[in-house]
């Protein structure tokens, strides 16, 4: 087998909130590259990128720059064209930024035409932990919406099934503390005691304020505290780890491999999030698993949850699958929700298909 073409796409995907109606700010829209890469033996792999933001046309030509070097190529042979692409290219550019993006739909569309040709769906040829995985849903219970539309969003993410959700405090305006805790609180009395609940934070404490506000959070009965400082202070971040009895999450903001291990060694976190485009694909992804299972600790996936749950439902350490529908419009048919867990396809490879008439509407 080998890689004929590669073609690729800007689209622009509205930022709308499906799952509880709470759209941020109406007319947003979100770029994103998409990639086909075909074969001579007619089987096509599907990826897709973004964090360009207003470099999205900067990181096309990156794709696109990529894929040329690996035409002609076999495609199942992934690991040796990652490292073509990465001595090519890669020693030049650094381990992050465009190139990374760029890598991460290669791989992506790469491990899709391998499940393909084996007629094996990713998470079974991938390890086939188990067929069903948790999912939480998140994007809706934003830091942003009154005390009363963040209520509403948390009942309608219940009436529709879902038994783990997350919300986020570093409230807007600089609040106290005790603001902070309150709001939280608000969300857990709109849900009950029963169901999970994660709080994000989004790097926007520093590790003295996370400790004195975690510490206050306690008794809501947090899953964990996300992100709470900036992504590579381990040391800071080790600091509110040992203080608090809350789980902390982190890693979506890190490129590659390497700072995952920084992170594990300074016991930085308890929940390892690993983002599949920042951390260069699935070839990387399993890896940073693997690193994780090593350490006796969980992994959770950030953002895409239709190409995240095949690797969350691979390994022994998955724990759940974060439920962003920002993509979901793309594809023909995506796996469903069944009492609060995504049930994996049994097609092979990812088990998607492009929407023909929404990537044209969403074309840039």
């Amino acid at each position: 087998m080998k890689i004929t073409k590669i073609l690729t796409d800007i689209l622009r995907i509205p930022e709308d909130d499906p799952l509880a109606d709470m759209p941020e700010e109406a007319g947003r829209f979100r770029p994103v590259v998409t990639l086909r890469i075909q074969t001579d033996t007619g089987i096509e792999g599907i990826g897709l990128t973004f964090y360009g933001g207003p470099m999205t046309g900067t990181l096309r030509s990156a794709v696109d720059e990529l894929g040329a070097l690996i035409v002609g190529d076999d495609p199942l042979r992934i690991e040796a064209i990652v490292r073509k692409l990465r001595v090519a290219a890669g020693d030049n550019c650094g381990p992050g930024g465009i190139f990374m993006l760029a890598l991460s739909a290669i791989d992506l569309a790469l491990w899709d035409i391998k499940g393909k040709a084996l007629e094996q769906p990713l998470w079974k040829l991938l390890g086939g932990t188990r067929d069903r995985v948790p999912t939480y849903a998140s994007g809706s219970l934003r830091r942003g919406l009154t005390d009363a539309q963040a209520a509403t969003a948390a009942r309608r993410l219940l009436d529709k099934g879902f038994l783990e959700m997350k919300t986020q405090m570093a409230l807007p305006g600089n609040p106290s503390p005790a603001e902070e805790v309150r709001r939280v609180r608000v969300v857990r009395d709109a849900i009950g005691p029963d169901i999970k609940l994660m709080c994000d934070i989004n790097q926007r404490w520093r590790p003295e304020q996370a400790i004195d506000i975690g510490k206050r959070a306690e008794d809501v009965g947090l899953s964990w505290l996300e992100d709470v400082t900036v992504c590579d202070d381990y040391q800071g971040l080790a600091r509110v780890n040992a203080a608090l009895s809350t789980p902390i999450a982190g890693g979506e903001y890190v490129w590659g491999i390497v700072p995952f291990r920084h992170m594990i060694e300074a016991r930085s976190v308890d929940i390892v999030m690993i983002d599949l485009v920042r951390v260069g694909g699935i070839t990387q992804w399993m890896k940073v698993a693997g690193m994780a299972e090593a350490f006796n600790l969980p992994v959770v996936s950030h953002v895409i949850p239709e190409f995240h749950l095949h690797l969350i439902a691979a390994v022994p350490n998955g724990l759940t699958v974060e439920y962003m529908p920002w993509m979901l419009k793309l594809f023909q048919e995506t796996p469903p929700i069944v009492k609060g867990e995504l049930v994996l396809p049994t097609t092979p490879g990812f088990g998607l298909k492009f929407d023909e008439a929404a990537v044209k509407s969403f074309r840039a």
